[in-house]
């Protein structure tokens, strides 16, 4: 028999399979149709063709079916688009005994998004049989009961809903005892025993009956329960309720313990046989026994559960009353209770879909995220209302029926708001409104939108020349607003050209840290600074970059020594200089010109006598180099002394080099005017004074020139009378200062008695030289001034540049002969000098003077000297 029944069952289920219909209506809802109780992985409907979405594109857009219980009761191929059982489909289980059963479902799907709207109803099949809650249930009837007595029977319980449910019932076969069916307000069937012939005691005093209860399902089910009916007498009165129903409404979450309704009975007996007792009749539902109670004695109804209209809007109990006597015959009535709807639950908002991360450069209007919006209210009281609150790029645009989507309203930039926080409030109509919040995380993605800029406009590095290769010599920072990879900075070095050759070949860049490295040791003295172009680039796409220049400073090291460049030397030779033995303290010996290729302190010279030590004759200018007298020269100084001076510049650690000099004493009959006299400068004329230069020499050649005009006619005039080779030339020196001496540098501190030798000599001296015609010469007489001209020293190297290159290189600058003065010359020098110079050929006239500023021979003098002459 469980076979048979079995294989109907699944005929059955195979039957209503292939009845599945799809509905497609215009407002975008699908709805199928199953049975309940299909088993697991049957198929639904492909819901991909259904839905017109390729197949292909599902896994891609998202696709999938949200429900809206807890229990996934369908799900979806993604390979197939095929919609199928999930889990066991109960009919019971989700609409109880509702006659219209339905699935609700949404289809989702991105890219674009879009929402479907699915309904799959449930088809009801006959899987219960119809229970009746007691197995066996007693009867007391009175054997005085008349005829036509009708006692209501408990009714069968059958979970199936329609013509599933219990359709009929049926009493066994019985002599005394029929049954009557008939309909309640809830279109329930109440089954009801009617006394069809008087019961006797005395013949049989207990009836046996079975009730089948049958339900209107194919195959149809059935359920039996057993009625024992005792038979006794006295109490021949039942209970009367005043009302067959009764109907009362309530509030949803009333109170516990609050009193919803009150029954009344009546008993026509006395004693205990009228006396009333209430209670829950027998086919009250447990469920409803868990919310209700009845008071025995006064039939007030109470609550005592949790009424709630989302679960249930209206309830029916049935109450029963019992006399207390013996053989009572109880009554029944019903209690409709209708709950009314209180705005006890706020909406609730529920994300659908959540978009990601927004690149900062979407355009307005993209979707964001998906939400939707419930209330379990009634409807006039869960009519939502959303909104955003905040003052934030976003709105909130109502999709379909309860859902709305959450859409970009401006421009985003990541560099001033990384991320929002979207605060959705959603407000019901009730009194008063409930409101919900949900927040949403959104994320805003980086582009490249922001070059990288350096941390300064220009950099400046300094670098110590002969430094290592491979050293560092400075760094370039640079910043980028952008985040993760479009942040990533990249350094580099372009490639143009410094002073002939590559940047790279000067310096070397960390691509990742900006750190700069020498790729040669610099030489200060060849090259004091370059400019490097460096590049900062991103890792974006496309990648953004910025340039920048850096300035590259070489810093002077002390790596040159001081060069003597005067007095000159051949052949690694000492300087030879001479001096009268009779000069005065403070005669100018000989001055010491060095010079120093590096630059700042590190090129400043200080000169310092070494040799010889006692001070007690000489001393050097720590300044000039000018070496000075500091008494005479006694008759036990040697006619020759050996001077050694130290040059050492200001660096760290200190260089220096030394200039020897053989200095010979000239005795009286013999002195000669130092070498060295002829002062000259080896350090270059400034542009100030040599333009002042240039002027008085123009001057004085100018004048010089008239004296010699005047001269040749004074020669013409007196040729007749010129007879012999001797002739006296008067020549007047006018000495300013004493011979031979000049004012020393700043720092020299000269002996006490210097002022006043200095100051001694005032008187002029006049000294006549004899001059011998030569035959060549016909009117003029040319002045010849002794004295050659500073040679040009290399100040690195210390090496002379030759005379004739000289005065190539001084070609354009007319007269610009550098005269020098002789200090220290005496009236027999001058005319010893003027008779070698006779004797040896070389006519002219030497001018000396002991002025130290003078650039030529005084005009006035030559005239005078010329005048003299004839």
């Amino acid at each position: 028999m469980a076979y048979t029944l079995n294989c109907r069952r699944t005929h059955w289920r195979v039957f209503y399979l292939m009845l599945v219909y799809i509905t497609h209506s215009v407002s975008g809802i699908i709805r199928y149709s199953i049975p309940e109780e299909l088993t697991i992985r049957s198929v639904v409907g492909n819901i991909a063709k259904d839905l017109g979405l390729d197949v292909n594109q599902l896994s891609l857009r998202g696709f999938r079916v949200v429900s809206e219980y807890k229990r996934q009761y369908l799900d979806v191929n993604l390979k197939t688009g095929i919609l199928s059982i999930k889990e066991t489909v109960d009919r019971e289980e989700i609409c109880a005994q509702s006659l219209g059963c339905v699935l609700m479902l949404e289809a989702v799907v991105e890219n674009p998004l879009k929402l479907y709207r699915v309904e799959v109803e449930i088809l009801d099949i006959n899987d219960n049989p119809p229970v009746f809650q007691k197995n066996e249930f007693h009867f007391q009837i009175s054997e005085y009961v008349s005829a036509g007595a009708r006692f209501q029977l408990q009714s069968a319980l059958d979970p199936d809903a329609g013509t599933n449910g219990v359709r009929t019932y049926q009493l066994s076969e019985s002599e005394h005892f029929i049954l009557d069916l008939k309909s309640s307000q809830t279109h329930t069937v109440i089954p009801e025993l009617i006394l069809q012939k008087p019961l006797d005691r005395e013949q049989q005093a207990t009836h046996q009956l079975t009730l089948t209860a049958i339900d209107g399902g194919t195959p149809e089910k059935s359920g039996t329960t057993h009625i024992l009916i005792n038979v006794s007498d006295v109490n021949d009165n039942a209970p009367v309720f005043e009302q067959t129903v009764y109907e009362v409404t309530t509030t949803e979450n009333v109170p516990k313990g609050s009193v919803i309704a009150k029954v009344t009975a009546n008993d026509v007996d006395e004693g205990l046989n009228g006396e009333i007792a209430y209670s829950l009749s027998d086919r009250t539902p447990g469920r409803l026994r868990s919310l209700f109670r009845v008071n025995s004695q006064s039939g007030e109804i109470g609550v005592k559960g949790i009424v709630d209209f989302e679960e249930t809007k209206d309830y029916e109990i049935s109450v029963q009353a019992l006399d207390r006597g013996p053989h009572a015959v109880p009554a029944y009535c019903t209690v409709l209770i209708k709950v009314l709807d209180i705005n006890d639950n706020a909406p609730e908002i529920t994300v659908t879909s959540n978009s990601g991360p927004i690149p900062e450069d979407a355009p307005p209007k993209t979707p964001v995220a998906l939400l939707k919006v419930t209330d379990q209210d009634s409807e006039e009281r869960g009519n939502v209302h959303c909104y955003i609150s905040q003052n934030i790029p976003f709105n909130l645009d109502k999709s379909f029926l309860n859902y709305y989507t959450v859409v970009l309203a401006g421009h985003l930039d990541r560099e001033k708001v990384s991320e929002y926080n979207i605060t959705i409030t959603c407000r019901d109509r009730g009194s008063p409104p409930l409101t919900n919040h949900k927040t949403i995380h959104i994320h805003v993605s980086d582009v490249n939108d922001n070059p990288p800029h350096f941390t300064k406009p220009s950099f400046v590095m300094y670098v110590t020349e002969n430094n290592r290769i491979g050293a560092s010599i400075g760094s370039v920072s640079a910043l980028d607003a952008d985040f993760d990879e479009n942040a990533n900075l990249l350094y580099s070095i372009i490639d143009d050209p410094v002073n002939g050759f590559a940047a790279s070949t000067f310096a070397s860049i960390n691509s990742a840290t900006g750190v700069m490295s020498a790729r040669r040791s610099f030489d200060y003295e060849q090259m004091k600074s370059f400019q490097l172009f460096v590049q900062v680039k991103d890792s974006g796409s496309p990648p953004l970059s910025e340039n920048v220049t850096v300035n590259v400073i070489i810093v002077d090291q002390n790596d040159n020594a001081p060069v003597i460049v005067s007095p000159l030397t051949s052949g690694g030779s000492k300087a030879e200089e001479t001096m009268p033995r009779s000069a005065d303290p403070g005669y100018l010996v000989a001055k010491v010109t060095a010079t120093d290729a590096d630059s700042g302190q590190n090129s400043h010279l200080f000169y310092q006598l070494l040799q010889p030590n006692n001070e007690s004759m000489f001393t050097v200018s720590r300044e000039t180099g000018e070496i000075w007298t500091i008494r005479r020269f006694g008759l036990r100084d040697l006619p020759q002394q050996k001077l050694l001076i130290l040059v050492r510049d200001n660096g760290k650690p200190s260089l220096s080099s030394t200039a020897s000099i053989t200095l010979s004493v000239l005795e009286s009959n013999t002195e000669h005017a130092s070498t060295f006299g002829l002062l000259g400068n080896s350090e270059p004329w400034t542009s100030d004074l040599r333009r002042y230069l240039i002027i008085s020499f123009a001057a004085i050649s100018l004048i010089f020139l008239i004296a010699i005009i005047i001269l040749a006619m004074k020669i013409h005039r007196g040729r007749d009378g010129m007879h012999d080779c001797s002739c006296s030339w008067p020549i007047l020196i006018q000495k300013d200062a004493r011979h031979g001496i000049h004012q020393p540098g700043g720092n020299i501190h000269p002996p006490a008695d210097f002022t006043g030798a200095y100051e001694s000599d005032t008187l002029p001296q006049t000294v006549q030289y004899e001059l011998c015609p030569d035959p060549t010469i016909s009117d003029f007489m040319f002045l010849q001034l002794h004295g050659p001209a500073t040679p040009m020293i290399n100040t690195k190297t210390g090496s002379c540049v030759s005379q004739e290159n000289e005065k190539t290189q001084n070609s354009a600058i007319k007269g610009s002969v550098e005269t020098r003065e002789i200090y220290g010359t005496r009236q027999q020098d001058l005319e010893q000098s003027a008779i070698e110079r006779c004797s040896s050929g070389q006519y002219g006239i030497g001018l000396y003077t002991s002025e130290k500023n003078d650039v030529g021979p005084d005009p006035r003098r030559l005239v005078e000297i010329h005048s003299r002459a004839f």
